[in-house]
């Protein structure tokens, strides 16, 4: 299981990421947030993408 963190501080709620995989994430009061880290398969590519897409680089996934 792979854990996937947005860090609130450096996200700028663009909203690349739910666009990408809204799967795994969501916006909250204008900042993205991770509904389930529970991914396998085509939504943790997905998330992959959405982690290279970032503008500002908040989102971090871990092994």
């Amino acid at each position: 299981m792979k854990k996937i963190i947005v860090d609130a501080n450096l996200c700028t709620g663009c909203g690349l990421c739910v666009d990408i995989c809204p799967e795994v994430f969501e916006m909250k009061d204008d900042i993205s947030v991770v509904k389930t880290s529970d991914v396998s398969g085509e939504v943790a590519e997905k998330a992959k993408e959405a982690q290279e897409s970032c503008p500002v680089e908040a989102i971090t996934i871990e092994e």
